[in-house]
């Protein structure tokens, strides 16, 4: 019991939401049944009075699942290799948590910082499991993770005394992962384009591409020079814009904020390389 409440509390840490929805799912028992998935939704502290209920339905054969109510910040990246969860830490996307689920798979959540619409945690969903290798059919705004602490009941997974595998925490970074600024960025920037061309596909295939002041118009970005900055320049780049066009369209705003000549320069350089970082490590694929 107090493993398992531990294990949970680490999830939570993870994950913060005012409240969560808890999946106890239990699997059709033969062929022609029917599967049945008791939905709950709980705050923190309702979670730890219900860890009782919990283990009772677990040991009973159901699967114990989690995510946060409503909309937020994260992602769950499924049916992951240890050597893709690597690739996401070295790559920039440090997960907040990563559960191994059975032997030698592995689910991730990374926090992207800010609250995403549905529509943009999809996207961004969908872009993390291209990218590294993870369940396009779990790739969604609000798809269930494996909750700490409970065992996978899966019969694939019975051990030879009978006893099954516990879901456990391998890896625990809470916070938001190091180029979620950027990365995020990149889906909007993405959602953007598409939406335009769903909205005016005549007037966009007769200029050919997005403006920077396409970027500066969008509400999204709330008038932040930085930010609309660096995801023009990853749509340009990555439409095949050249780094002069790309800095001499940021010129066009005044950045004397930025302080002399040299600093402004430095600025349009270094939001052009983070840029060219991103779209080098394979966010546009």
């Amino acid at each position: 019991m107090q493993r398992t409440q531990e294990a949970i509390q680490k999830h939570l840490e993870a994950i913060r939401s005012p409240l969560y929805e808890i999946g106890v799912f239990f699997p059709a028992a033969s062929a022609g049944a029917d599967s049945k998935m008791l939905l709950r939704t709980w705050d923190e502290p309702t979670i730890f009075k219900s860890v009782p209920w919990l283990r009772a339905k677990n040991a009973e054969g159901a699967a114990i699942y989690i995510r946060p109510k409503g909309e937020h910040p994260y992602s769950l990246v499924d049916d992951l290799t240890a050597e893709a969860v690597q690739r996401m830490t070295k790559g920039g996307f440090t997960p907040a948590i990563v559960v191994e689920t059975s032997p030698s798979n592995f689910q991730a959540w990374v926090n992207h910082g800010e609250l995403l619409d549905r529509r943009t945690s999809t996207q961004a969903a969908r872009a993390l499991a291209d990218r590294f290798g993870g369940d396009p059919g779990a790739a969604d705004w609000r798809h269930f993770g494996r909750l700490a602490g409970f065992t996978n009941r899966k019969p694939a997974y019975a051990g030879r005394d009978g006893l099954f595998p516990f879901v456990r925490i391998v890896e625990f970074q809470p916070g938001v992962y190091p180029i979620a600024p950027c990365f995020v960025g990149e889906i909007r920037c993405a959602a953007i384009e598409q939406g335009k061309g769903s909205r005016n596909a005549s007037a966009i295939n007769h200029r050919g591409s997005l403006s920077i002041d396409d970027f500066r118009a969008d509400p999204r970005y709330s008038g932040d020079g930085n930010r609309i900055d660096l995801a023009y320049a990853l749509y340009a780049l990555g439409h095949g814009g050249t780094e002069e066009a790309v800095g001499a369209a940021m010129r066009t705003r005044d950045l004397s904020k930025k302080g002399s000549e040299a600093r402004q320069s430095a600025y349009v350089a270094r939001t052009i390389a983070k840029a060219r970082t991103q779209l080098g490590g394979g966010l546009r694929r």
